[in-house]
């Protein structure tokens, strides 16, 4: 068996598969947030990720996320067209499983980030832009990113900065290119009459997404453990908490707690303990939710209406957002006790951390915008990113795909 251990290799098995169940999941939840008109374009984006990141993962992907050190800056080729992955053990990144195991594992968080960028231009961008937006993003921000903080030698890991499970390489970078992507695209037409066609189908999604991120964060050890266990309770804590915050936000701000709203919110507390699930403890879990919840609503209601941007489903206020405050408050509440491996955070003395994580994110945010904006000037000089007027009215699941959701009804 080369070192492999047969119950930490199913146990990453398991968790790849909750981790693909999130993007269904996502299209789930971004589905029932568009008008009935854009459900399946919407929906379409999500699948889209999967199909072409998969590809694209074998080819090249996990070679420049986990393939020898280049300066920090990118892994080599020495893994191009998974040459070299086998069923033996990299021990540099999982000693008890198949490297194979590891690579699959790590591809289902390489679909899910660009997918997660389809929420802030929904309803407006042609579907071919975005399939080709997927491809060139993952290869120019994701691959690179994942590689400084994830990858041996890549230089956000050899800072110290801590990122258990994707604050920076998932969250971070998809919201702020989501951001990007908005302000490049511009605002949809009549945009005070939009109104989610189906709720129910997005709190479905949530729950979806709530369940595969289990596989997310508790699968991110890489092993049954105790960082394991803790990481699933972290997530629940912080995911509960986060919901019940928004709650509260809601009923200060209306009066009325939604549904939406605290579907939001539990997503959003599933964003904020990303990076920290394996280095705090649950009851540091509680104030990460509670003021990521909080946090999160701010930015979808206060400061997404000051600055007049179109995030359309809410991708930058939620996971830009909920991943910069969980990346610094793994910064603040880190603790060796709960990770050995980590490092203690601040309100355990240690300033150094979070001086770490500022850097990481400022990094992160910086790299991610500018990249973006270059690849989408790039795409839109060749064609439109945008569709037409005709077509945004007429909705794009017509337009773009020739299909109606609802038996005609528009």
């Amino acid at each position: 068996m080369n070192g492999v251990n047969g119950a930490d290799t199913t146990f990453v098995i398991f968790a790849t598969a909750l981790v693909m169940l999130m993007t269904p999941g996502l299209a789930l939840f971004y589905g029932g947030m568009v008008r009935r008109k854009n459900v399946l374009s919407t929906t379409m984006h999500s699948y889209a990720a999967v199909a072409i990141v998969s590809i694209q993962w074998i080819l090249i992907g996990y070679t420049l996320c986990f393939g020898t050190d280049i300066r920090g800056i990118l892994g080599g080729f020495n893994f191009l067209g998974l040459n070299g992955v086998t069923f033996a053990p990299n021990a540099d990144y999982a000693a008890t499983i198949p490297q194979q195991a590891f690579m699959l594992f790590q591809l289902m968080f390489a679909i899910i980030t660009p997918a997660l960028i389809s929420g802030a231009v929904a309803e407006r961008v042609k579907f071919l832009s975005f399939a080709l937006f997927i491809l060139l993003w993952s290869t120019f921000v994701y691959d690179p990113v994942a590689h400084w903080v994830w990858g041996v030698g890549g230089w956000i890991r050899n800072l110290g900065a801590l990122d258990f499970a994707g604050g920076n390489v998932v969250h971070i970078s998809s919201g702020v290119s989501a951001l990007v992507f908005a302000l490049v695209l511009g605002k949809r037409k009549r945009l005070e009459t939009i109104t989610p066609h189906n709720i129910p189908m997005t709190v479905l999604g949530a729950g979806v997404l709530w369940f595969g991120w289990f596989g997310f964060n508790a699968g991110s050890a890489l092993a049954i453990n105790d960082v394991a266990l803790n990481a699933f309770i972290t997530t629940n804590t912080s995911a509960a908490m986060s919901a019940i915050s928004w709650g509260l936000c809601e009923y200060l701000h209306r009066k009325k707690v939604t549904s939406l709203g605290i579907a939001s919110g539990a997503v959003a507390g599933l964003v904020a303990i990303t990076p920290g699930a394996g280095f705090v403890t649950p009851f540091s879990a509680i104030a990460i939710g509670l003021i990521g919840g909080a946090v999160c609503f701010y930015a979808v209601t206060v400061l997404k209406k000051k600055f007049g941007y179109d995030d359309a489903l809410d991708a930058f206020g939620c996971h830009g957002i909920g991943g910069i405050w969980g990346g610094i408050a793994t910064g603040i509440f880190a603790s060796k006790a709960v990770n050995s491996a980590g490092a203690d955070g601040l309100i355990h003395g240690n300033l150094h951390l979070l001086g770490a994580q500022l850097v990481a994110i400022l990094a992160t945010v910086a790299y991610s915008a500018i990249i973006t904006f270059i690849i989408l000037k790039a795409m839109n000089a060749v064609s439109a990113l945008r569709v037409k007027d005709e077509d945004e009215q007429v909705g794009l699941d017509v337009s773009q795909h020739g299909e109606e959701a609802y038996g005609g009804i528009i």
